[in-house]
């Protein structure tokens, strides 16, 4: 052999080589394999209660916020009617501990961030009568400690009904929420008619430091809000406008997204649909700059193609200007529909939502409506999907990739039987961990 050094370069290349198409190959099998459900826990007791929201936390265990009518088996210190309920949980969802926040109307939680300094920020509404005797529904935001204390509270609003459906820490140490109002007065200002886009940007003690209307003369309803890298954010819902704010409306509802800078201007906005009634329920900005938004549709012309039937969950991926990049209707014969997307570790997305449907792109269906997981490549191509449930009702509003590589769900279900275990009665929060 005259040179056996550079042999032995070639020979390590092919191995290296080898080694890294084996890497390749099961990372991509792994991403198309179909995960397998872990652990599953209902939460809750006797009456109805639901999850809105789940995040994963610092110690690998989760967060759950949505709202409770209950005051008995996992529930404890319900003040009235329904409450805000937070519930904080370890990896494998056994109870560290919970807390119902609200007063002797109606309360409730739609979403839940863990904060910097490790404890959680919430926001929801307050239903009461204000110091004047009329009936209020106020814009709720909550502070906790790491342990569920209550740090602070604050009530945001005007004379009408304000509510918020989404939070985020800012890069500042503050807070950005969205929601919906139908004030003018108070905390709230230029509401372009019934209900608008409620925007307010906060600092670290929930003090306004500035709030914005957006929308037009017929309700707009605000959803999912991130503070996008150019420190401006993503606000989606849908709108029934086509004048103020709203531009190129199509017939009827439609996606309405909306990118502000930093002080609350609006740089763009877009309508997305067709000739049905569209929304949009969660937003989130994806690695090369563009958004994922999903949601559902009843329309079958438009931006939308491929509809099935009767309702399909609508994801849609946009540029970094809003331009449309590709869309996929999800679904088949009976009503779907989407609420909570990610994008996953490998560039694509895990969709969830609900399913009546046993056709078309899905299979498995246990009964009734299912909750129901879609994952996608980063073009929008399914790899795989999963129902999730049992006989009876079943949803799913919340989805995350956890730090094992697996997903989370959370939702409610009304089952208890198949893929459920442990219903304490009627509706309860439904967590579920599916892995590989």
């Amino acid at each position: 052999m005259k040179n056996p050094s550079k042999l032995s370069e070639v020979l390590m290349m092919f191995v290296l080589l080898f080694l890294a198409f084996g890497s390749l190959v099961t990372a991509q099998s792994k991403a198309s394999a179909q995960p397998k459900l872990q652990w599953q826990r209902c939460l809750g007791g006797g009456d109805e209660d639901q999850a809105s929201c789940i995040e994963q936390t610092k110690d690998g265990g989760y967060i759950v916020v949505g709202r409770t009518y209950s005051n008995d088996g996992d529930v404890s210190g319900n003040h009235g009617t329904d409450d805000l309920w937070i519930v904080k949980i370890d990896k494998n969802g056994k109870i560290q501990w919970e807390e119902c926040i609200g007063g002797t109307e109606t309360d409730g939680g739609w979403s839940v961030k863990q904060t910097a300094d490790g404890g959680y920020v919430v926001a929801g509404y307050a239903f009461g009568e204000s110091k004047d005797g009329n009936v209020e529904y106020d814009l709720l935001l909550v502070k906790l400690d790491e342990t569920g204390k209550i740090q602070w509270q604050r009530s945001y609003g005007g004379s009408g009904y304000d509510y918020a459906m989404s939070v985020q820490q800012t890069r500042d140490g503050g807070y950005i929420v969205a929601g919906s109002t139908n004030s003018n007065d108070r905390d709230v200002s230029e509401n372009h008619g019934l209900f608008d886009y409620w925007v307010l940007k906060l600092d670290s003690d929930g003090n306004i430091q500035w709030q914005s209307c957006f929308g037009g003369s017929s309700p707009d309803y605000a959803q999912s809000i991130q503070q996008t890298v150019d420190g401006g954010y993503i606000v989606v819902g849908y709108t029934s406008s086509s004048d103020g704010d709203v531009k190129e409306k199509h017939r009827f509802d439609d996606i309405w997204i909306v990118k502000l800078d930093e002080t609350g201007k609006i740089q763009w906005q877009k309508c997305l649909g067709g000739n049905g009634d569209d929304a949009g329920f969660a937003v989130r900005q994806t690695l090369d700059r563009g958004y994922i938004m999903v949601g559902h549709t009843y329309s079958d012309e438009g931006d939308v193609s491929f509809y099935h039937e009767d309702g399909d969950g609508w994801v849609v991926k946009l540029d970094e200007n809003g331009k449309i990049q590709w869309h996929r209707c999800l679904g088949g014969k009976l009503d779907d529909g989407a609420r909570s997307v990610q994008q996953t570790s490998d560039g694509g997305y895990i969709v969830a939502g609900y399913t009546y449907s046993d056709d078309g792109d899905v299979s498995g269906n246990r009964g009734d409506r299912d909750a129901w997981l879609v994952k996608l490549d980063s073009n929008g191509n399914i790899e795989w999907q999963k129902c999730l449930g049992g006989s009876s009702e079943d949803d799913a509003y919340s989805v995350l990739q956890s730090s094992d590589g697996g997903y989370v769900v959370a939702g409610y279900t009304f089952s208890n039987d198949k893929d459920v275990k442990g219903n304490h009665g009627n509706y309860d929060i439904w967590i579920v961990k599916l892995g590989y």
